[in-house]
């Protein structure tokens, strides 16, 4: 789950939406128009009731012929206003949209990039079934807050401002009385309005954590149905599902009665009103027209004021959704760039310094998982990493990339530390085939092309081929053109690992770093792998990390680890003669081949 201190939280209020204001800037044209459209429509709004006070002064007495003439010009002016306030709806409706497709998609623009940006610590605590929930849910309700809700509300605000003074125009008594009571009545059904936030941040959150355990359990669905627990987790999935009904269900209740109260409220205290205004009119203090005027304006202050306390409950919802937003573009990742970012001075012949590294990865964990780990690796050459599992092996491979920073010491690429490098440029100049090979939705073509965005498809083509991986893609239905499924279902174990093998060589680094890179590859395709890598490893630094020490025998030089430390280090014989621990795991290892 994301953790955001209550320091680093924004305000839970509509304040929050403030935020939102440097996603709007860039539009100004569009709001001015939508600005523009929005006073013409509301002002021909705020014309009809006069129309219709003069139609009926004019239309129900004893009138003289050019008086009769007035009221064409009455009628005329009536209709006049409705085609304005048509047209002017409708510009003001497509602008306020336009605006509300934009922003949104910036919006997710902006925190997708944000997010894929945050190191590895960010994502070992968030689930991404949360953050797309956020990017997804949350953005739409900001978009039915730009493209609706603000509209309707400066609409409505207009028009209840609108509707004030030409009732103070009518009556100066009645409107004094009118405005006393919804004063008292707006005041309680504010404060209740912010109940109604939480419950929307509330339901919100459910729903963010009910997809983010959907996403979860997708993504393991194989060990899910190995192990039977379809009936569990669709169980889970349902309480979870439940709960999040419960929580809509409060909010839904809260809004719904906060709805009732200002409608019945707010038509009670016109009604109220308005019978004074009909014995004002018996008594001939007012005309017909004059309260007729005043019913109608009374009906669009009322209509706003209900309106407005919709889009309160909407701006409610959207100041949660924007919250929760704002959280994820509050987060800043711990790897920070350098001010002034530096580029590795070679492509060619990369020399790593590994000097006196420590490494935990939390501080409330006692023991480090690297303890004072040293190596030089010269450039060129190849360095096998070997040691039983925990002993630290990926996690000096996710230091090299930077995914993490030893809390001691220092790791250089060429002399330079890599915490003064630009990080696209440090991980530009590696490659790395991790242990669980990534297979993206897309076609081989693609895939392969990840490691190096702007090759042709011949160059793919050969990498394939150096990665042994073009035999078994020629055969498949549409050769490279063939879709290999989420997460690569269609493809077995090593033919996963020879596109990501392809991957790494299209990409052609100066630092290879191989987690595991053959092995789930049978023999045949394991012979033809080395031998592509025994090319690729040509003027170029290779570390390599191996459980089968039978693919390490060939290395420059192989470190032993054993809890995070170095044990030794030579050649496989060198290693071989110490009779430690490495002679000890190939005696285990090849003894075991033996009588298998």
């Amino acid at each position: 789950m994301i953790n955001i201190s209550s320091k680093e939280r924004p305000k839970s209020s509509l304040n929050v939406l403030i935020r939102l204001i440097p996603f709007l800037i860039p539009y100004k044209k569009q709001l001015m128009i939508a600005g523009l459209a929005l006073l013409i429509a509301a002002s021909a709004t705020l014309s009809i009731p006069y129309a219709f006070h003069k139609m009926i002064d004019l239309g129900f007495s004893a009138l003289s012929v050019e008086e009769g003439n007035h009221i064409n010009l009455y009628f005329l002016a009536l209709f006049g206003m409705s085609l304005i306030l048509g047209v002017a709806t409708a510009a003001r409706f497509y602008m306020v949209s336009w605006l509300g497709e934009r922003v949104t998609a910036d919006i997710r623009c902006t925190v997708y990039s944000h997010v894929i940006k945050q190191g590895t610590k960010f994502f070992e605590f968030t689930k991404t079934g949360e953050i797309l929930s956020r990017i997804t849910t949350d953005t739409t309700l900001i978009q039915s807050l730009i493209s609706t809700s603000i509209s309707m509300g400066l609409r409505n605000i207009l028009l209840f401002t609108g509707c004030m003074i030409m009732l103070f125009i009518t009556s100066v008594t009645l409107s004094i009385i009118i405005l006393s009571i919804l004063v008292i009545v707006l005041l309680p059904v504010i404060h209740y309005s912010r109940h109604v936030r939480k419950l929307s941040r509330d339901s919100q959150d459910q729903i963010a954590s009910a997809s983010a355990m959907a996403g979860e359990i997708l993504d393991a669905i194989p060990t899910v149905q190995a192990f039977t627990h379809e009936s569990i987790e669709a169980e889970r999935f349902n309480t979870s599902i439940e709960h999040s009904f419960y929580t809509a269900i409060k909010r839904v209740h809260a809004r719904s009665l906060l709805t009732m109260v200002v409608i019945l409220l707010t038509f009670g205290t016109i009604t109220f009103v308005l019978w004074l205004g009909a014995h004002a009119v018996v008594q001939g203090r007012m005309s017909g027209g004059e309260l007729s005027q005043f019913i109608l304006y009374s009906a669009i202050l009322s209509g706003s004021i209900g309106a407005l306390s919709e889009v309160l409950g909407d701006a409610q919802r959207a100041a949660g959704a924007a919250e929760r937003l704002l959280e994820l573009l509050s987060i800043q990742s711990v790897l920070q760039p350098n001010a002034l970012p530096v580029r590795p001075r070679s492509k060619h012949g990369t020399a790593l310094i590994i000097r006196d590294i420590s490494f935990r990865y939390r501080p409330q964990i006692q023991r480090f998982t690297l303890s004072d780990l040293s190596l030089n690796i010269d450039s060129g050459e190849t360095l096998a990493i070997v040691g039983r599992s925990g002993a630290g092996k990926t996690t000096l491979f996710q230091l090299i990339l930077r995914f993490y920073d030893p809390q001691e010491g220092s790791i250089r690429l060429d002399g330079i530390d890599i915490r003064h490098l630009n990080l696209h440029s440090l991980r530009n100049a590696i490659g790395i085939v991790p242990q669980e090979t990534v297979i993206f939705s897309t076609n081989a073509m693609e895939n392969i092309r990840y490691g190096q965005a702007q090759a042709s498809d011949n160059e793919v083509i050969a990498a394939a081929k150096m990665a042994a991986a073009d035999e078994f893609i020629e055969q498949l239905p549409e050769g490279y053109q063939t879709f290999l499924g989420e997460n690569g279902v269609r493809l077995s174990g090593g033919q996963k690992q020879r596109i990501a093998i392809a991957r790494v060589l299209l990409k052609n680094p100066p630092l290879l770093l191989l987690d595991e890179a053959t092995s789930a590859l049978d023999a045949e395709s394991e012979r033809l792998v080395k031998k592509a890598l025994e090319v690729a490893k040509v003027g170029r630094t290779t570390l390599i990390i191996a459980h089968r020490l039978a693919t390490v025998k060939c290395a420059n030089r192989i470190a032993v680890l054993e809890n995070g430390c170095i044990a030794e280090t030579g050649t496989h014989d060198d290693l071989i003669m110490k009779n430690g621990l490495y002679s000890s795991l190939a005696a285990l290892q090849f003894n075991s081949l033996l009588k298998q």
